[in-house]
C-alpha cells in the first residue's frame, strides 16, 4: 500500500495546483507535428484529430481525414467523435457536483436512489455504495452484461440494464478485486437522475456541457444532418478504410451514455481538459469554481489497485497503477498521469493528464486504432515531460512483434460448412435467457440462422467447424465469433455460448448466457 499512499500524497499537491518546478525542455509544435504525421502513416487512420494543453494553455490542436473516406467531407475541431469510455469521467464529475450540491454522498446505498435495484445477492444489494458503481469492483465478470450495450443498435433500455443484475452471477468476491464493468456506470447514471430529479442526458448538459461552454458535445438523441460534421466508425479491410455502423438520420439517446455513449469535438474536449487542469477549476475567470478542490482530488483518489504491466515497466518505469473514479491513475517517468481511454468499434480515444505540470492532451480516432492508440499516447507523454526515449517507428515495431505470435484460436479455424436443419432437429427452437431475453435458433433458406431478439447485429448462420456448431456473424463489423453447446435438463434443451478466441473483446460476454427452449421455431 505505499505506494498508493505516496499516490495520495502527490494527488493532494495535485489538487492545490503544484507544478513540477521546471521542465526538461519545451515541446515544439515541429515535434508533435511529427508525431502526428507518423502515426497516421505508419497505421493509415481514416482520421485523427489532436490537442495539447501544456501549463493550462493549448499549445497545438490539428485534425486530418475524413467523416467518412472517400467522401470528401473534413475533419474539424468541431468535427463529434464518439468518446467512448472517456464518457465516465463526465460521469463521475457530474455525480462529483451533485456531491459538492449535498444532493448524494459517494458511500449512500444504491437503493436510497434506486429502491428496485437488485443484485442476484441481497447482501450485495444492501451493502452496494455509489462509489462502488465507479470502481470496477463489483465481483461481476469483466464486461460482465454489455451484450445489452453492444453492439449498436438495439432495443435494450435501462430498465432492462437494471432488471438484469439480479441474473448476472458474481465471478470473485464483491470488493475484492477489479473487474471492468460497464453496466455498473449506466447504474451510476440513473443514480445521478434520480438524485437530481431530471434525466442523466439533461443533467450532464446542465452541469457540464452548458457551464463549460462545450456547445457541440451531445449526451442525448439528435439529428445527424441538422447538428452535423460526424465523424462515422470505420474497420480495416487490406488497404481500405471502411465505414462500419453508420449513423442514421435520427440518432437515438444512448442506452449507455453514462458508461460510454457521449460524442464530442475536439474543440470541447480541450475545454473539458483545460478545466480539469486548472488550479481553480473555474470555467472563466468571472464564474464561481466548477467542482471543490476536495471534489477533485476524490475523482483522482486511488479506489483499486491494479496490476503493473511489464510494458508500463518498461515504457514508463511505472511503480504503482489505480483506478479512481472514472479515471486510471499511474506514475510515468516520476509523474503523475491521471488518464483514461475510450474504445468502440470504429473509434478509439484517450486522454491523458499530467496533472503536476498542468499538461495534457486529448485525441480522436475514427478507425481501427488500438496500436496507433498506445504509440500515440506514449510518445506524446515522452514529449511533454522532455524525454522522448524513442520514436514512433521503435515503439510500433515492438507492439507488431508481440501480435504476430501466436496466431489466436479464431484465425486458426478452417472455414466450415453450413449446419443442416435435419441435424439439428431436436434442439431447433426459440430460447431465451434471464437477462438476455430471447433468440432463435431455426431454420432459414439452406441453413440454421442465429437471430437476437433485442439486438439485430447479433444475427448468423450456425456452421459445422471442428466437430463444434459455431455463428458466423453476418454484419462484418461483429468480428467476435462464439461456439453454441446443447445440453438438455430434464428433457429441456440448454443452449449456451462461448468465444472462439478466449482472448477477444470482453465486451462479447457470451459465457454469461444461458438459454433455455421456451418455444419451437415459428
Amino acid at each position: 500500500m505505499f505506494v498508493l499512499w505516496s499516490a495520495v500524497v502527490a494527488l493532494q499537491g495535485c489538487a492545490s495546483g503544484s507544478r513540477s518546478p521546471a521542465k526538461a525542455e519545451t515541446a515544439t509544435t515541429a515535434q508533435f507535428d511529427r508525431i502526428f504525421d507518423d502515426v497516421v502513416a505508419r497505421y493509415r487512420l481514416p482520421g485523427l484529430a489532436l490537442g495539447v494543453v501544456r501549463d493550462g494553455h493549448v499549445v497545438y490542436q490539428r485534425t486530418t481525414g475524413e467523416l467518412i473516406a472517400g467522401s470528401g467531407r473534413r475533419i474539424d475541431g468541431d468535427t463529434l467523435f464518439k468518446i467512448a469510455s472517456n464518457s465516465k469521467a463526465m460521469t463521475t464529475a457530474v455525480l462529483a457536483r451533485l456531491v459538492d450540491q449535498g444532493k448524494l454522498h459517494w458511500a449512500d446505498p444504491v437503493t436510497q436512489y434506486l429502491p428496485a435495484f437488485k443484485m442476484s445477492d441481497p447482501w450485495i444489494t444492501r451493502e452496494l455504495q455509489v462509489r462502488d458503481l465507479l470502481i470496477h469492483n463489483s465481483g461481476l465478470r469483466e464486461g460482465a452484461g454489455d451484450l445489452m450495450l453492444w453492439p449498436e443498435p438495439n432495443l435494450f433500455t435501462r430498465a432492462d440494464i437494471l432488471a438484469a443484475f439480479a441474473y448476472l452471477k458474481p465471478q470473485q468476491s464483491f470488493r475484492s478485486s477489479y473487474a471492468y464493468d460497464n453496466l455498473m456506470y449506466v447504474v451510476a447514471g440513473e443514480v445521478a437522475a434520480a438524485a437530481s430529479g431530471i434525466p442523466y442526458e439533461t443533467l450532464v448538459a446542465r452541469e457540464l456541457f452548458g457551464p463549460l461552454g462545450m456547445t457541440r458535445c451531445q449526451a442525448g438523441a439528435f439529428e445527424r444532418d441538422r447538428v452535423g460534421n460526424v465523424a462515422q466508425p470505420h474497420r480495416r479491410d487490406g488497404e481500405r478504410n471502411l465505414p462500419i455502423r453508420e449513423d442514421a438520420e435520427f440518432i437515438p439517446a444512448s442506452t449507455s451514455a453514462a458508461a460510454g455513449g457521449i460524442r464530442c469535438s475536439l474543440n470541447d474536449m480541450l475545454k473539458w481538459v483545460t478545466l480539469l487542469l486548472s488550479a481553480d477549476m473555474k470555467p472563466s475567470p468571472s464564474s464561481e469554481p466548477w467542482l471543490s478542490p476536495l471534489r477533485r482530488e476524490e475523482l483522482w483518489r486511488p479506489q483499486m489497485p491494479l496490476f503493473v504491466s511489464g510494458r508500463q515497466r518498461r515504457w514508463d518505469g511505472s511503480r504503482f497503477s489505480a483506478y479512481g473514479y472514472g479515471w486510471r491513475l499511474s506514475d510515468v517517468h516520476d509523474t503523475l498521469s491521471v488518464a483514461h481511454t475510450g474504445t468502440l468499434a470504429g473509434m478509439y480515444s484517450a486522454v491523458t493528464l499530467l496533472p503536476e505540470r498542468g499538461d495534457g492532451f486529448v485525441f480522436m480516432i475514427n478507425g481501427e486504432g488500438s496500436s496507433a492508440r498506445i504509440v500515440l499516447n506514449q510518445t506524446l507523454v515522452e514529449t511533454l515531460l522532455g524525454i522522448r526515449k524513442r520514436d514512433v517507428a521503435s515503439y510500433a515495431d515492438e507492439l507488431a512483434a508481440a501480435v504476430k505470435a501466436p496466431l489466436v484460436a479464431q484465425d486458426q479455424l478452417q472455414p466450415g460448412t453450413p449446419v443442416e436443419p435435419e441435424t439439428m432437429r431436436d434442439v431447433l427452437g426459440v430460447y431465451k435467457d434471464p437477462w438476455f431475453g430471447e433468440v432463435s435458433v431455426c431454420p432459414r433458406e439452406s441453413g440454421v440462422q442465429f437471430t437476437a431478439a433485442k439486438s439485430p447485429r447479433l444475427a448468423g448462420a450456425l456452421m459445422q467447424v471442428a466437430g463444434r456448431v459455431l455463428v458466423d456473424w453476418q454484419d462484418e463489423s461483429v468480428d467476435v465469433d462464439a461456439w453454441l453447446d446443447f445440453s438438455r435438463e430434464q428433457a429441456t434443451p440448454v443452449m449456451s455460448m462461448t468465444k472462439v478466441d478466449p482472448e477477444a473483446d470482453f465486451s462479447f460476454d457470451f459465457e454469461d448466457l444461458r438459454f433455455t427452449k421456451v418455444a419451437p421455431c415459428p
